[in-house]
């Protein structure tokens, strides 16, 4: 009601005096029009996320308990979040995040990866999850604290690395 207020108010000032006002009015119409922006960017944005939560609700299983894969390589860390089944409900990479190159293998990157994976379950409901580490690269520990600090509950930590028991064939000795 306080955005009706200022718009009769408007058109009492041009009726009054007809030089100075147009000079009044674009003054007071873009002080209007922020001050409505924003609301119509708000509501723009609220109503933008009701239909990706009906979207997602019609996908989502609604699950309270995930699992956490992490894959940490030595060029790129990548993080699914699945239901107890398997079934992957968010998922994100380093490349997916924006960095390239050799950033992709950093520890900051994988706290970036954890987060928006994270927010990708907690979208449908996620609260509690399962971490299942793979490989040896260094953000291993960063996407487990990012899961952390973001909110949700781990209650296992699981390495899952596959270690080799005895391993491929070995190449010919090289001959120079």
């Amino acid at each position: 009601m306080a955005k009706d207020a200022p718009k009769p108010e408007e058109p009492k000032k041009p009726a009054a005096a007809a030089a100075a006002p147009p000079a009044a009015a674009p003054a007071t119409e873009p002080a209007a029009k922020p001050s409505t922006a924003p609301a119509t960017a708000e509501a723009a944005l609220a109503e933008g996320e009701a239909p990706k939560k009906v979207i997602k609700a019609k996908h989502s299983k609604n699950v309270i308990q995930g699992i956490a894969h992490i894959t940490a390589t030595f060029n790129n860390t990548c993080v699914s979040i699945t239901d107890q089944k398997g079934r992957v409900i968010g998922w994100s990479s380093a490349g997916r995040v924006g960095f390239k190159g050799s950033r992709k293998s950093t520890a900051y990157a994988a706290q970036l990866v954890a987060q928006d994976a994270a927010r990708q379950g907690m979208a449908h409901g996620l609260r509690e999850i399962e971490v299942w580490v793979k490989g040896p690269g260094s953000g291993r520990e960063a996407a487990i604290r990012a899961l952390q600090a973001i909110g949700l509950d781990i209650t296992v930590i699981k390495d899952v690395t596959p270690v080799p028991h005895n391993g491929c064939r070995p190449p010919k000795r090289r001959r120079v």
